[in-house]
């Protein structure tokens, strides 16, 4: 029988919660292949007395797990590690996580490369749709302020006023380390922690690294608009790939391989852009073989990590990465306020060396002071208070937001309603084109924005992304009705 009462440390003093800490120790033991594919795991009952637990806890605990795809309950048999789940293809277990000293990698790279640049229009109306965004009446800037006031004030602030490191700021990496090993699953060093100035940074840094003319890499048929300019402008060849329910298919990113060298692929696996859809477990490691398999790179954006309604965060493919195949990359703009350019480009420690000398050619280094004011306000817990905080606002706005858009237009319009995000993919009804809507919209004060962004390979989904945590009750009332007004008005 598998020791289950020695296999399992809880830290009753932490700040995880015991459920989220045993579903990561269960997803650690499958992932080392110790639990395997159709293992029986103990009921509720005996594993919450093996390890003096409360059975809520466990009952908890495998909730999460089948959330997450890593188990099933199989009526009147029990609980069983997922059958479907592919083994994980890995170095041996004496090498898994990072370690400051190393500094190789399995893909290859470009470490010179033309710069090429790329800026983004934003559209300005009396009231206008986003494809999801935080609201800023909501930063907590009294917070924020304080700790920047705090730092401005020490005697040695002059230190933190010249040029310092191009990596960014020492303690904010030291803080990241911590915070991301815990709240994530990483296994990383500071030595592994390039600051940036938001994801879009991380995502062209890695382009410069990893792409030249006519390398291939892939990504979702519906995809992130901004990373397929930056992966074009490197004059790469963007393959796409159908997305389903269960997020990008790598049964298909398979094919191609046998066919094709590919460089690199591109993810949003916690709520794919702009869809909102999760990479399923399964996927989740069949990637992570493939990637190991065929040589290339996995460019993870996690732009909204924090952002979930239904269960725990989902962990990272990084947290899985036991190859170092993975280049995750994630910000604090969309968690606290898109003003603040605060981000991090993770990798290992070669990747993350060159990625800082392309970056200082282009920014010679963050604002320091700003980077010492969030390492403050991460290490305090503000963070993670502000997030909860915002958690129970975005919720009660993304339930409000979804419940009118099927009441009042219901007859206009499909879409699920997202477990996470701050957005909602809405799927017009095929009778009408998002042109036409924009158009009638703004005589009705309303601007939808760039609809084409979401259609670049011409699939004829006829679907946007529309954002509903930016909007407070009244405004979302206000939004519905001028887009109520708009839909009749073409109707008729």
């Amino acid at each position: 029988m598998f020791p289950y009462k020695t296999s399992f440390k809880i830290d009753r003093k932490g700040s995880q919660s015991l459920y989220l800490q045993l579903s990561n120790q269960f997803i650690q033991l499958i992932k080392e292949q110790k639990l395997k594919p159709k293992t029986k795991l103990p009921g509720s009952r005996s594993l919450a007395e093996l390890l003096n637990v409360h059975r809520k806890t466990v009952v908890a605990c495998y909730e999460e797990l089948m959330l997450q795809g890593w188990v099933e309950s199989i009526a009147k048999k029990g609980t069983f590690v997922h059958s479907n789940l592919p083994l994980l293809q890995q170095t041996a277990f004496s090498k898994l996580g990072f370690n400051a000293e190393e500094t190789q990698t399995s893909f290859s790279f470009y470490k010179n490369n033309a710069f090429q640049n790329f800026s983004k229009k934003k559209d300005e109306a009396m009231l206008s749709l986003n494809d999801g965004v935080s609201d800023g009446r909501l930063t907590p800037i009294d917070e924020i302020v304080r700790a920047y006031r705090r730092i401005a004030a020490k005697k040695n602030v002059y230190k933190h006023l010249g040029y310092n490191s191009v990596y960014g700021s020492d303690k904010l990496r030291e803080v990241l380390v911590t915070y991301l090993n815990e709240t994530r699953g990483l296994q990383i060093a500071k030595e592994h922690i390039l600051i940036t100035r938001g994801s879009q940074m991380g995502i062209w840094l890695s382009s410069q690294l990893l792409l030249k003319e006519q390398d291939i890499i892939v990504v979702g048929e519906t995809n992130y608009a901004s990373a397929n300019a930056t992966f074009s402008g490197q004059k790469a060849t963007v393959i796409t790939i159908l997305v389903d329910e269960n997020g990008i298919i790598t049964d298909e990113i398979e094919t191609i391989c046998k066919k094709q060298q590919i460089k690199a692929v591109y993810v949003t696996s916690h709520h794919h852009h702009p869809t909102t859809v999760t990479l399923s477990a399964e996927r989740r490691i069949h990637l992570l073989n493939l990637s190991k398999q065929y040589n290339f790179a996995i460019i993870e954006d996690d732009y909204d990590y924090d952002f979930n309604y239904n269960h725990a965060p989902i962990l990272p493919l990084k947290s899985h990465d036991v190859n170092k195949n993975v280049i995750y990359i994630g910000s604090v703009c969309k968690t606290v306020a898109p003003v603040f350019r605060v981000g991090y480009l993770i990798a290992s420690k070669e990747f993350v060396d060159e990625a800082a000398n392309r970056r200082k050619i282009v920014d010679r280094q963050g604002d320091e002071l700003l980077e010492l004011t969030f390492a403050d306000f991460i290490k305090s817990g503000d963070l993670d208070r502000h997030i909860r905080k915002v958690m129970k606002v975005y919720k009660q706005r993304r339930d409000l937001f979804c419940y009118l858009l099927y009441k009042e237009l219901g007859g206009f319009f499909k879409f699920e309603k997202p477990k996470g995000g701050m957005a909602v993919w809405v799927i017009l009804n095929q009778k009408y084109s998002w042109k036409q809507v924009t158009k009638e919209a703004l005589k009705h004060q309303l601007e939808i924005g760039d609809y084409s962004r979401y259609e670049a390979v011409n699939t004829n989904h006829n679907a946007i992304r529309i954002g509903f945590a930016s909007y407070n009750e009244e405004e979302i009332y206000e939004l519905i009705a001028k887009l109520k007004t708009t839909m009749l008005a073409l109707k008729n």
